[in-house]
């Protein structure tokens, strides 16, 4: 009996027959192959996997989370009935800790109305076993929400979503592709250069071989959630690694077992992601009509939500794990750690006034 083509076949397959694909369909297939794609088949999450999100750091995190949201659900006059929806949910760490606070809240957990976006099989039996008591939903799309106010929560998710590149030439922006080099997979550029109209005018001076990345999914993501919280209300927080405008740079990189990987190398066994430009995303959310809170630092968000107190209160509580609760909050918060890389992204309607972002 055949066996069936490896994601490793099938990409060989497709360049030979199609010819050099753009970065952005590489990294499509590599992680959302409905068969051998990463987040089909690997938990990336933890010790074991690949990498350690803030909410597997400490439980702080996603406790001043929910924080925020109970004071927002309050700032809506406590509808009788709201959707909480997350995106990539991973093991449900987050969404855990954040309904174990805001469902102290009175009220809080009748109106509750929980919708999850996934797409990893395993990550959602995960979820299952962690979020069953707050009968979770699980969404394909984002067309069946409800009809009331809608908040959003996306962590370490936009960062995941396929990037096209460009390359500056002499002759304009090309960009660049994957294509063979015999059995190897190599990085090319197309021939036919791109419209300077079609770039971002704050690029206009790069130099010759400077790269910019664009993530045509995330910003008609975001166009999308946008439009959904214009329309019901609500808000949408988004913490991401990043930057805060848009510029050039390469910042696509692999990871596999908490060290760095070569991108071109096992698909679908290597996590794929690039930094998020929060000047795009901001700049759609504007224009579905959303208020915009300043970017700010994840570690500034949680500080403005109080992490030190919470911090200083879990350590009263457990005296023998103060150094661990220590230890975490200056890694979530810390300037040389996840503190800085990390932002906040908030789109909300206009009047709210969100909390975790200063005066």
């Amino acid at each position: 009996m055949n066996q069936a083509p490896t994601l490793e076949q099938q990409i060989e397959f497709q360049i030979r027959t199609s010819g050099p694909m753009s970065v952005a369909t590489y990294m499509g297939l590599c992680l959302t192959h409905p068969s051998k794609g990463y987040y089909k088949n690997q938990d990336p999450f933890g010790a074991k996997g690949d990498f350690i999100t803030a909410p597997e750091i400490s439980q702080m995190f996603g406790e001043l989370i929910g924080f925020w949201v109970v004071n927002l659900w309050q700032q809506m006059n406590e509808p009788k009935t709201f959707t909480l929806l997350e995106l990539g949910p991973g093991r449900g760490t987050l969404m855990s800790d954040v309904l174990r606070v805001a469902c102290r809240a009175p009220g809080f957990r009748d109106a509750l109305d929980l919708r999850l976006f996934e797409t990893s099989p395993a990550l959602v039996a995960e979820q299952k076993a962690r979020l069953e008591a707050y009968d979770p939903k699980w969404l394909e799309n984002f067309e069946n929400v409800g009809t009331g106010p809608i908040i959003i929560l996306a962590n370490e998710f936009f960062d995941a979503l396929p990037i096209r590149q460009f390359v500056r030439k002499e002759n304009g922006w090309h960009e660049r592709q994957i294509g063979l080099d015999g059995d190897k997979r190599v990085f090319g550029l197309s021939p036919t250069p791109i419209p300077p109209m079609s770039m971002p005018p704050g690029v206009a001076d790069a130099a010759i071989d400077e790269i910019l990345e664009f993530c045509f999914g995330g910003a008609q993501l975001m166009s999308r959630l946008s439009q959904l919280v214009s329309r019901q209300g609500g808000a949408m927080l988004a913490i991401d690694y990043g930057y805060a405008r848009t510029q050039t740079g390469e910042t696509l990189q692999g990871v596999r077992r908490h060290a760095y990987a070569d991108v071109l190398e096992a698909p679908g066994e290597v996590d794929l992601s690039a930094h998020v430009d929060f000047e795009a995303l901001a700049s759609v959310a504007r224009q579905s009509g959303l208020a915009v809170q300043p970017l700010q630092t994840q570690g500034g968000f949680l500080t403005d939500m109080g992490i030190s107190h919470r911090a200083t209160a879990l350590a009263g509580a457990n005296p023998n794990l103060a150094q661990d609760i220590r230890a975490a909050e200056q890694r979530l918060v810390g300037a040389d750690q996840m503190g800085e890389l990390f932002k906040v992204l908030c789109a909300h309607s206009p009047g709210l006034q969100p909390s975790g972002f200063g005066a």
